[in-house]
This record gives C-alpha cells, structure tokens and sequence, in this order.
C-alpha cells in the first residue's frame, strides 16, 4: 500500500469551527469544543476543511494560527495571510481539526468523544441498545445519543451508568434498562 494513501486517510479530530468574524482586519470567532474552550489554541497543527467532508486527513488543508485570545465570551483568531474582514468571511463555517495522532493522551478513565461516537452500547445483561451517535454537554454531565431500535439518551456519567468503555472491543457497557 502507498505511504502517501495511508498518511492521506489518517482521520482527524474536529475541535471546533469558524462561527463569524471580528472587525475589519481580518480575524475570526471560533467556537471551541475542546474543555477549557481556549485549550483548541494549544492545539495543533491546525487543519481547516468543509463540515461536509469525510474526517480525514486528505480532506483538510494545514493552515498556522498567527494569533489567538480570548475576547469575552468568544474566542478570536488571527490566521497569516487573512487580511480583511471579506477574507474572513469567505472562512466561516470551515471545521477546525488536527490528526487524532497529534492529540494529547487522555487522562485514566477519561475519553475523547471523538473516540466514543461509533461505539456500540450493550446494558450489563448484553442487550444491544445501538450505536453512540452523538455526545452533548448538558452542564450536570455530559449524555450519549444511542440509535439503535429507536433513539436513546443516556447520561455518561462513569461508574454510575457507564460501567465499561472497551476502545478495542468497540463496545461501551451501560447499567441501563433496555426497555427505557
């Protein structure tokens, strides 16, 4: 197989995207998923890519943060080569990532989502309940979405509903009851 393919679909990890612009010169709200917020300017390289386009490598273009900060509640950026606020436009939207392998690695009993969506759930009792689909932050604790026969949410809360999260099996087990 060439190396070339197999760098090209190494898969990346979305941290954030482009919501709007700031001022006249060129700079760039982002909204941030990573926890703390201003912890995606950390983060890098960066990748930019269409939120339409497979999460991987091939599909994303490297570009360097010039400058970034927090101004108030938003985060804003400066990218080399963005000059005015027309340029920043034409950036709004575009997916900010890095190649999963340039990912910290995560704390004992913590995970990336983007290592949990794709994972199938089972209850304790190996009742298949569908595949972790989505992850949403409600403030009290963070909850799956699992799709299977019909839709699911399910607090991710470790060692009270999630028993098990096996990354190499692909499987989380829940103490859920199937029919709920």
């Amino acid at each position: 197989m060439n190396d070339n393919r197999d760098e090209a679909s190494r898969p990346v990890v979305i941290l954030g995207r482009f919501v709007g612009v700031h001022g006249i010169r060129g700079a760039l709200k982002v909204l941030s998923w990573t926890e703390p917020r201003e912890e995606i300017l950390n983060l890098g390289p960066w990748l930019l890519g269409s939120p339409k386009v497979e999460k991987i490598l091939k599909n994303y273009k490297p570009v360097k943060l010039a400058s970034g900060r927090i101004q108030g509640k938003a985060l804003v950026v400066t990218l080399p080569g963005i000059t005015d606020r027309t340029q920043a436009e034409g950036l709004i939207g575009q997916m900010i990532a890095i190649r999963q392998e340039d990912m910290p690695e995560s704390e004992p009993n913590t995970w990336y989502w983007s290592d949990l969506v794709g994972l199938q759930v089972k209850t304790l009792e190996g009742h298949d309940l569908g595949k972790l689909t989505e992850m949403m932050a409600t403030g009290a604790n963070d909850v799956m979405v699992v799709k299977g026969e019909r839709e699911r949410t399910i607090p991710f809360v470790h060692g009270q509903y999630v028993k098990d999260v096996d990354l190499d099996a692909g499987i989380i087990t829940v103490d859920w009851d199937h029919e709920f």
